[in-house]
């Protein structure tokens, strides 16, 4: 027999479901059947399986231990043996974390989530983050995650869950909009106003590369029933110009919609392309920001987070962000 004590990171959720994570391997009848017989309880009680569990919940599985450890497979988070976490987990620049999601930096360069099985993300570095220290609930069925990405050399804020409570959370606001995310860039060109642009995005996945039309020729593709416009997504980003020298602006953008490369591939339809960008930027004045500042990537970093009036993540700017802000003369006193 073995009894499961329910903790914080795993309720929330219904048993039926909880248990297929638990007992990965087993077949949903199986589990099905062993509820049915009461060789399964939910606090010494009958269960059918679609009771929502909550912290301190008992649920006790009289089962062979053979059993158990066929059908339970080596899903277990945490482990005796942490020489496995790695420098970047170990080092995690945590900006925010309670109970049920985190916030943490993320270097340029390092993946969000890992595009290929060698990959070694901030997810991961996250998962192992969670996984050896004893400051959290581990949960048997969940595992912490990423809820929004950045781009490889994009800097800033990650959100994360680490309770299936707080990625449900995460994920809600996410989609429905309600937090405010804030990035910084440095773009060439002069840009005096506010503005908030409308227009439409889509994204060749082969080349990894996004393309931005007005609302205008959207309009018009869709008229003459060109399908090309089904690939389209709109996109709405509010640019704010905080201090510019004629030559470069230092801006705060408000993302108000989420798409892949949306600010790069906004930014550059508008004529303003972001200092370092080899993939959506300008040719020399990249050169420029390279020679002088020895800029290797795009400047981009997302600075601010809002997740409700009482609840604001900052990350600050990177120093090379500063120095060029500096070297150019930008007023970046404001947001440092």
């Amino acid at each position: 027999m073995v009894e499961i004590n329910i903790k914080d990171g795993d309720a929330g959720q219904r048993l039926n479901k909880y248990l297929m994570k638990y007992l990965s391997l087993a077949p949903s009848s199986f589990v099905y059947k062993m509820l049915r017989k009461k060789n399964i309880v939910l606090n010494d009680k009958k269960a059918q399986g679609d009771e929502i569990i909550k912290s301190g919940d008992v649920i006790k599985l009289y089962l062979a231990d053979e059993t158990i450890a066929k059908f339970k497979g080596d899903k277990g988070l945490v482990t005796s043996d942490k020489s496995w976490v790695t420098n970047l987990s170990r080092n995690l620049k945590i900006l925010y974390e309670d109970s049920d999601i985190m916030a943490v930096h993320k270097e340029p360069g390092i993946l969000s989530q890992k595009a290929n099985k060698e990959d070694y993300s901030i997810n991961e570095a996250i998962v192992d983050y969670v996984a050896s220290s004893d400051s959290y609930n581990h949960s048997e069925t969940f595992k912490p995650s990423v809820c929004n990405r950045l781009d490889k050399n994009t800097s800033g804020i990650i959100l994360a869950g680490i309770t299936l409570k707080g990625s449900q959370y995460l994920s809600r606001v996410l989609k429905d909009r309600s937090i405010d995310k804030y990035y910084f860039t440095i773009v060439k060109g002069e840009l005096k106003n506010n503005i908030t642009c409308e227009a439409y995005i889509s994204k060749d996945s082969d080349k990894n590369l996004s393309k931005v039309i007005t609302c205008e020729d959207f309009i018009t593709m869709n008229k003459h029933g060109d399908l090309n416009f089904r690939d389209y997504s709109k996109i709405v980003t509010e640019f704010i110009p905080i201090s510019t020298n004629k030559k470069s602006t230092l801006l705060k953008i408000k993302l108000i919609t989420g798409k892949s490369h949306q600010i790069r591939a906004h930014l550059k339809h508008l004529g303003f392309p972001l200092a370092g960008d080899m993939k959506y930027g300008d040719k020399t004045y990249n050169s420029y920001m390279k020679d002088k500042y020895r800029l290797k990537t795009h400047l981009l970093h997302a600075g601010i987070v809002k997740l409700s009036d009482n609840l604001v993540i900052n990350d600050p700017l990177p120093e090379i962000f500063i120095k060029i802000c500096e070297g150019e003369k930008l007023d970046v006193k404001s947001i440092i």
